[in-house]
């Protein structure tokens, strides 16, 4: 917004069009502002530069003449090549400074010359804005039948958007400068929004009641009521329009207010002061009566205390007759919170007063919003007491429905996000979830960097596993397919426990492959992005084709779960049961016993070369390559003649195949521990460790090899969730 001083921070300079400026360039300047017409006529002859700007704040000479509305003076700079378009610092050019002054020859000449109507500052101000901060109607007629776009809103650069400023309209600009006529002339002329709001989510009514002269603000308040705004917005502190009108100690606007059909007259700020709460506290005996009379809860403070403190015994009687409580007890202060992460907004929002809607406390307030979504956003919220997150959908929005429904469906203490109830109240449905503390997508981010090297990756088995199983029970136990699982839906709480959300977009599967495919396709995407770290961001990930993202895999037990989900079979409901027993979730231990066990079969130990498994395990011409092909070189030599005396026949040694790698694997558990082998110990440390490291796709191979024989006896037993 531009003013009548030259004061105004400035965003970035304007150089004068030829550089230096001379002695006559800052003189044209100053016999502009003197509005000496002859002096400015002389310099320009004498080769003063018409766009010359002064240094500080960008002035020239044309935006001072449109300042002061000299229409000679603005002629005669046109006849010399004056720049219409030229910005000052703030960017603001000469056809918006002439919407202060409103005069219509003005901007009609500036028009004329090239500037553009709808053209705006630093701070997002049109002509037609500064017209309606100023009350010019005339301007603003005149502006709107040249094109200005009357709900245009403020625009404002991106930091200053983030924190939510900007965004307001020319009618909030209007009511809040009080002016009536104006406010007149873009509602019934112009068919100003009256339902727009500015990036703080303020209406223009909030904007009125911002004005101190209390005979205009309730003028332009009736105005706007009647036009249709929203009585129940919120300004600054969460105050709504009724909490306003008590502050201003207005009984005229609460009457006018209260009159209206939806108003919320319990709602309360971002302190959890409501209108009749302050009512009491400001001494307004007669707006607490009315509010009283209105159904105002008295349950919302220690009001009789605060009236008698007042020394206003007729209040606190009048409140005991509206079921005001001399007992009230205002919530424990040494209350604390579970979460850490929403800790302090919980803490806030637990001691403030708040209307409930059923068993639900909750403010819809950007302070306890946890995320945005496509409908009604994510809010912090107590659900008979239970700190919650509770998901806002429309009343009657089928993704609601779906989102209730599947989480009915579901079983306790399963993976699935933990759902407490729901409630409806004034066209909104209210769905109360387990808190947590961040999402998959959030975790990775903060740990990104953090290498796992050559250790094990627990989180990795830890998060999938949950995942998989929740997945599972979605298609087994519920019936339904979720369609759109991604890392912003896996949630982790305080304690690092993992479950899925997000059903509004699930299906209730009846039976179509596809479905469940796109699930799994997902699952195959999830592997690969948190065991990646979430370096490969997810949306990447979907851009791929299956090659693509199989080929990117870091090893090949990810790489074989992964194309065992794109490549799920015919039984597609139940395939996520077998894949829950695959090696990628086995620990480092359980891969070394299974080795060990699958090892012990006698066939094995015997060395029957013709026995079937023994057959099964040998490696093909085509896998030479594998880091188990020349086994008995990569065994520490040391470690690899003690083990080898056991056999006084050298013909009985251990042999390069896999068979002897198993046997191997088997003997050295047995013996690593004996008080004569620690020499062996220290110099491998934990086996399951080193044969991980040294062998890393032994196990997926044996699996493979084994997994459809009755070998894979051996395996880890997985438990089973799809069984209640």
């Amino acid at each position: 917004m531009e003013s009548k001083s030259h004061n105004n921070l400035q965003e970035r300079p304007t150089p004068s069009s030829k550089g230096k400026a001379s002695v006559e360039d800052n003189q044209l300047i100053k016999a502009v502002e003197k509005e000496d017409i002859k002096l400015v006529q002389q310099l320009l002859e004498g080769g003063a530069d018409v766009n010359f700007q002064e240094k500080e704040w960008g002035w020239s000479p044309l935006h001072n003449a449109v300042q002061s509305g000299q229409e000679d003076m603005l002629h005669l700079l046109f006849r010399y090549g004056a720049n219409p378009c030229l910005r000052k610092k703030n960017e603001a050019t000469p056809f918006i400074i002439a919407g202060i002054g409103g005069k219509v020859k003005v901007l009609e000449l500036l028009l004329s010359k090239g500037a553009e109507v709808n053209e705006y500052d630093a701070n997002g101000f049109t002509a037609f804005m500064e017209a309606a901060v100023n009350g010019k109607v005339e301007a603003l007629r005149f502006l709107y039948k040249s094109g200005a776009k009357v709900n245009l809103s403020r625009r404002t650069k991106e930091d200053q958007k983030r924190l939510r400023k900007g965004g307001a309209t020319a009618l909030m600009d209007a009511a809040e400068n009080g002016h009536v006529d104006a406010l007149k002339v873009l509602l019934d002329e112009m068919g100003a929004d009256v339902k727009a709001r500015d990036n703080m989510g303020r209406n223009a009514l909030i904007y009125a009641l911002r004005n101190s002269d209390d005979r205009k603000v309730e003028v332009l308040t009736r105005l706007l009521l009647d036009h249709g705004a929203d009585v129940n917005v919120r300004g600054e502190k969460g105050k709504t329009p009724l909490i306003l009108a008590v502050e201003k100690k207005h009984l005229g606007l609460v009457q006018m207010l209260l009159e209206q059909e939806h108003i919320e007259i319990n709602d309360t700020d971002s302190e959890g002061n409501t209108a009749l709460l302050l009512a009491v506290q400001l001494k307004l005996e007669e707006i607490a009566q009315l509010l009283c009379e209105k159904g105002a809860s008295t349950d919302c403070g220690d009001l009789v205390m605060i009236a008698r403190r007042n020394y206003d015994s007729s209040l606190a009687k009048f409140l005991l007759l509206h079921g005001a409580r001399e007992d009230f007890h205002s919530p424990a202060e040494d209350w604390k919170p579970q979460s850490s992460r929403w800790g302090e907004a919980l803490e806030h929002l637990h001691r403030i007063y708040r209307p409930m809607i059923g068993k639900l406390k909750i403010f819809i307030d950007e302070e306890y919003k946890i995320a945005d979504t496509s409908e009604g956003g994510v809010y912090l919220g107590f659900y008979e007491g239970q700190e919650v997150a509770v998901k806002r959908f429309y009343e009657g929005s089928t993704h609601g429905q779906k989102e209730v429904s599947c989480l009915q469906s579901s079983r306790a203490n399963s993976d699935l996000v933990t759902f407490y109830g729901s409630e409806s109240h004034k066209d909104c449905l209210y769905v109360c979830l387990a808190l947590c503390e961040q999402t998959l997508e959030e975790h990775l981010d903060k740990h990104r960097g953090e290498a796992v090297g050559n250790e094990e990756d627990e989180f990795a088995r830890h998060v999938l596993f949950s995942v998989f199983k929740a997945v599972e029970e979605l298609h087994l136990l519920c019936g339904y397919t979720h369609q759109d699982l991604h890392p912003g839906n896996i949630l982790i709480d305080s304690k690092n426990a993992v479950c899925l959300a997000d059903f509004d977009k699930s299906i209730k599967w009846g039976g179509e492959p596809q479905e469940i495919k796109t699930d799994l396709e997902a699952l195959g995407l999830l592997v690969l992005y948190v065991v990646k770290k979430g370096d490969i961001p997810f949306e990447t990930l979907k851009t791929k084709s299956n090659e693509e993202v199989i080929q990117l895999s870091p090893d090949e037990e990810t790489c074989n779960l992964i194309h065992h989900l794109f490549n799920p079979g015919e039984n597609v409901k139940e395939h996520l049961s077998g894949l829950l027993g695959h090696p990628f979730f086995w620990s480092w231990e359980n891969r070394y016993r299974t080795l060990r066990d699958v090892g012990n079969e006698s066939d094995i130990k015997m060395r029957k070369c013709n026995s079937r498994i023994v057959q099964l395990l040998q490696l093909e011409m085509s896998e030479c390559s594998r880091s188990f092909a020349q086994w008995t070189s990569k065994i520490d030599n040391y470690v690899m003649q003690e083990m080898n005396k056991y056999y006084e026949n050298k013909r009985k040694r251990y042999k390069n195949t896999v068979s002897d790698l198993l046997k191997f694997i088997r003997n050295l558990g047995e013996h690593i521990n004996e008080e004569k082998n620690k020499e062996m110990k220290s110099r491998i440390g934990e086996p399951f460790q080193y044969l991980q490291e040294k062998f890393p796709d032994l196990v997926i191979y044996v699996y493979t090899k084994l997994q459809n024989t009755e070998y894979k006896k051996h395996f880890p037993k997985t438990l089973n969730p799809s069984k209640p």
